[in-house]
């Protein structure tokens, strides 16, 4: 854990966390990876870094930036929702030790993912229990705007009555760090899918894993009640 961008959001008191999936609660990101990799070297092989640039987004943004022929992006997806029936979802580890810890302070708790529900059907097959830890789930279907833009978090604290300087943001993708961060919420970057340097200047504080992070580490970090 370290300190990170000098332009940290405070916290007034420390009411809901609102977590990011994949490369943030679920070790999937390097799976997602290898997917699209492999479209972008069949499609664009004139961006290498094709899989980086589309992390965090929504399939209708994909669309919109990159597959203008509808039915050559409905091969794509048709790829991707197979891939994704076959992926091994797991938690990194001390995230759900973090979210019961948290849940006993009362702390309120929402998923905030550019996924759409076929994908969190595809998480709760394998974990049952899976939408029973949260008190909202926020999916592609619930915003207009993509990450980096801020209104999944600003919506995420809405639903759940409060304000930005009451929640917390957990994210790993540049998109999602920058829609955390715009939204005025206390972001910590999970150095999961990208080195700590590479997110320090984009959160308002890394942290390498939730492992050893409780309730009462978090309210130190962000200096709230």
């Amino acid at each position: 854990m370290s300190l990170s961008n000098p332009t940290i959001h405070t916290v007034s008191h420390f009411k809901a966390a609102l977590f990011d999936l994949d490369g943030t609660l679920l070790d999937t990101e390097s799976l997602y990876t290898q997917f699209w990799g492999r479209v972008g070297r069949r499609y664009y092989p004139q961006l290498p870094d094709f899989a980086q640039r589309i992390k965090g987004t929504t399939l209708l943004d994909i669309q919109a930036k990159y597959f203008p022929d509808a039915d050559k992006f409905e091969q794509v997806v048709q790829k991707l929702y197979e891939w994704e029936s076959s992926m091994p979802y797991r938690f990194f580890p001390g995230a759900l030790a973090l979210m019961r810890d948290l849940r006993a302070h009362h702390v309120k708790l929402a998923l905030v993912t550019s996924s759409n529900q076929d994908k969190l059907r595809h998480v709760k097959e394998q974990m049952p229990h899976f939408p029973h830890l949260f008190d909202r789930i926020l999916t592609a279907e619930d915003f207009a705007a993509s990450k980096p833009n801020p209104d999944c978090y600003l919506k995420a604290a809405e639903t759940l009555g409060c304000q930005p300087m009451e929640c917390v943001v957990f994210e790993d993708a540049f998109s999602g760090l920058d829609a955390g961060m715009a939204a005025g919420i206390f972001t910590f970057g999970m150095a999961t899918s990208n080195a700590a340097d590479a997110i320090r200047s984009r959160c308002s504080y890394v942290l390498d894993g939730f492992e050893d992070l409780d309730y009462a580490k978090i309210c130190h970090i962000i200096g709230a009640q």
